[in-house]
Order: structure tokens, then sequence, then C-alpha cells
């Protein structure tokens, strides 16, 4: 028996973010597997499933539920135990991976500052798009629903929706100007 499920989430965002297709996808594993049937969870690349702790934490469930994991391409293609050492190293490497990446955009980013270059495009969210985006939140709507919601009102992107990774910049700069202003 072949289920497919699909979810179109961004491992950046699992913090943030329920992946109800994955959860559903694991239990139907868990269920499955409880009758005697073998069951292989087979994902396209191991950071479609999650990165460094998530990953592993993952791992520790399907390893629990005796479900095996196979990786379709990317650095750990193949078959594999979730709680192998070689698959714990890669699932810690891959969250490390992603702190490297973030770390030499930054520093990129100061370089080009530094040289007078301009960072991003113009800023397209206002006050009003933020109070809205925060009660939409609240309402634990999907960054993707969030967007489609908002309307940008000025410059020449007016009349569209923003991008769902303008609307988490724009969410992740107010909890961080929050953070900051109540640890003052």
């Amino acid at each position: 028996m072949t289920r497919v499920f699909s979810e179109k989430i961004s491992t950046r965002a699992t913090r943030a973010t329920r992946r109800p297709e994955l959860e559903a996808a694991v239990k139907l594993a868990g269920e499955i597997r409880s009758s005697g049937a073998a069951v292989t969870l087979v994902v396209h690349e191991h950071k479609r499933l999650g990165r460094g702790i998530e990953l592993a934490m993952l791992a520790e469930e399907l390893k629990a539920s005796d479900v095996g994991l196979e990786f379709l391409t990317g650095e750990l293609m193949g078959s594999h135990d979730p709680s192998g050492i070689v698959f714990t190293v890669l699932a810690a490497m891959s969250g490390m991976e992603r702190e490297c990446v973030r770390d030499r955009t930054l520093e990129g980013h100061e370089s080009a500052r530094k040289r007078g270059k301009t960072i991003g495009g113009a800023g397209v969210t206002d006050e009003d798009m933020l109070s809205m985006a925060l009660h939409l939140r609240d309402q634990e709507m999907s960054l993707r629903d969030i967007a489609k919601r908002l309307v940008i009102t000025t410059g020449t992107k007016k009349g569209q929706h923003p991008s769902p990774a303008t609307v988490m910049r724009m969410l992740r700069e107010h909890d961080e100007q929050a953070a900051t202003a109540a640890g003052t």
C-alpha cells in the first residue's frame, strides 16, 4: 500500500508552524506498523523532514514505532535506521549547516552595506499590515494564509499580497523588537 502526503511548509518555519501532513503520515505509519506490517516512510530528502533537533526527535519517534526511513535524494539517499549513528550525526550537521548559511549571509549583507550597497527591495509593510498580521497569527493561521489576506498599500507592488517570507520577516522583526524592549 502506498499513501502520499504532501506539505509545502519550509523546515525553517517548523518552530512556529504545525505540519499536519507530516503528523498524519507518522501517525498512519505507526498505526500500520502496529498491525504487524513493515512500514517505511519515504521522503524526497532529509531536509524536507526537518533539521537538527527536530529531525533527531522525529527519528526517535519513528524508531519507537519501528518505522523505517528512506530518502530518495541528498546526502542520506537510501534506507536508514532512524536511530543509527550516521543518521544522528547528519541530523545534527544539517542544523549546523543552516546556522552557517545564515551567518555567511549576514556577513555578506554587512560587507555589502559597508560598500554602500542596498540590501533587499523597498519595504512593503506598514503598521496596519503588522497589526493585521499579528491578529491573524493569534488565530493560528499559516504564513501563506496570512499573506493572502494582506494587501500592500504603497509603492510599485501596491494592491498585491506580500510573500509569506515577507510576512515571516515582519513578524520575526516585531517579536525581536518586543523581546528587546521587554529585556530593557
